[in-house]
């Protein structure tokens, strides 16, 4: 296992975050079920980079179990994911904090962990308010014209906004550093 040395944590959506929902083709003998999808542009790249720099990488997603599994495995990017929390799985949707806990306890996290995980995510309505109200750093990736785009509630309104995956590692590496200046000892 590759040694996770990096100080920040990144919970991730998936579609219109990873993956382009546009590309997705569904299962012909499994209705509902994603068979293959296609990477936003350079975003399956940037998951590889920021697993391989040390981050700790969890799946926080809506969605069947089925088509993640086969995205990802499809892709060789499964191994990326340090924590896989889907949907279905846990039987509730984001923003209900059950899908944020299950990826700290899949993690080993405590409450005090909270202030070092950043959640990714294109939907104000379900990933910036689930991380908001859950009390951790949301990350609104503004790329996809597919959902809410103007905030509604105050609590969806993101810590951080970004318009493309490539903007990622650098947002990242700037929240890793504030982290690790805070730490003791430093």
């Amino acid at each position: 296992m590759m040694e996770k040395n990096k100080t920040l944590i990144i919970f991730t959506d998936s579609g219109d975050t990873i993956i382009d929902e546009a590309s997705q083709v569904y299962d012909a003998q499994e209705p509902g079920i994603v068979s293959q999808a296609e990477f936003i542009e350079n975003a399956g790249e940037i998951l590889q980079q920021l697993h391989e720099e040390g981050y700790t990488v969890a799946l926080v997603a809506d969605g069947e179990e089925a088509s993640f599994q086969n995205v990802y495995r499809k892709n060789g990017l499964r191994s990326c994911f340090d924590a896989w929390v889907v949907s279905e799985t846990v039987g509730q949707q984001k923003p209900e904090a059950i899908m944020f806990q299950t990826a700290m306890e899949q993690l080993g996290l405590e409450e005090k962990d909270k202030k070092r995980i950043v959640m990714i995510g294109n939907n104000l309505k379900k990933d910036i308010a689930g991380a908001n109200r859950f009390g951790i750093t949301s990350i609104w990736l503004d790329w996809s014209p597919r959902y809410y785009r103007t905030i509604e509630e105050e609590d969806w309104r993101p810590d951080y906004t970004v318009h493309h995956p490539s903007e990622l590692p650098a947002l990242l590496e700037e929240l890793n550093r504030k982290l690790e200046d805070k730490a003791p000892g430093r």
